[in-house]
């Protein structure tokens, strides 16, 4: 169980495991956990934990030093001690999440109460565990933390191509695209833009062709997909 010290456990920490460095030439889809806690006991355990089931890991002893390391763009996801000297693992969280880090987040604690676990949850963590905690159960919130970065890596790389593609648009292609949007008929579009019909279908297929769009369910599909502050940009 991860949280117990040597002697608890019955017997010493393995020498042959030793923190390690990451490996900045390894496949950037290839998942990396970060720990962060003040025990280098724990994080040498927690690194040990999932280097066994092939999950690479990187500890850092505490918020500032992980904040200022150079790291990879990999999916993975965040373990976080609460209770550390200076900025805690709550603290990290909030950082992250006003700077636009969505990484999920695994708190794990000796120090946990039900306050702490609201705030953590509410702010979008994965889980709240409680030191110590058996194997199995960290690796479950391990493999739940990396598959839901994964999926949020995925949508947002979609929605970056959706935003290339709509920035090649005209403006006049937006404005038809809008209206599409809206639910309107071709005729509507074109009255309420005070153009012809056939320039509204003209300008239509070639927002379909642009976006990639598959039919006009799909068009408006990828339209709500993109950014809120895209969609109500109406510079030309």
């Amino acid at each position: 169980m991860v949280g117990m010290t040597a002697t608890a456990a019955g017997s010493s920490a393995p020498q042959s495991i030793r923190p390690f460095a990451m490996d900045k030439a390894a496949d950037p889809d290839r998942p990396l956990v970060l720990i962060v806690d003040d025990d280098p006991d724990i994080r040498l355990a927690l690194q040990e934990l999932l280097f066994s089931v092939g999950i690479e890991a990187c500890g850092f002893g505490s918020t500032p030093e992980l904040l200022q390391a150079d790291l990879p763009d990999r999916p993975g996801c965040l373990i976080l001690d609460v209770r550390m000297p200076g900025a805690s693992g709550l603290d990290l969280q909030q950082h992250l999440s006003s700077n636009g880090n969505t990484k999920p987040i695994i708190f794990l604690t000796g120090h946990g109460d039900i306050a702490m676990t609201v705030q953590a949850m509410k702010a979008g963590a994965v889980d709240f565990l409680t030191k110590p905690v058996r194997d199995q159960t960290l690796l479950d919130a391990v493999a739940t933390g990396i598959e839901k970065d994964v999926a949020q890596r995925g949508e947002a790389r979609l929605i970056k191509q959706h935003v290339d593609r709509y920035n090649k648009l005209t403006p006049r292609e937006r404005e038809v695209l809008r209206e599409v949007a809206k639910g309107l008929l071709n005729k509507q579009i074109a009255f309420e833009l005070k153009i012809s019909e056939v320039t509204v279908k003209l300008h239509r297929g070639s927002v379909m062709r642009k976006m990639q769009a598959a039919s006009a369910n799909n068009l408006i599909r990828i339209w709500e997909m993109l950014p809120a502050d895209v969609r109500e940009d109406k510079s030309p």
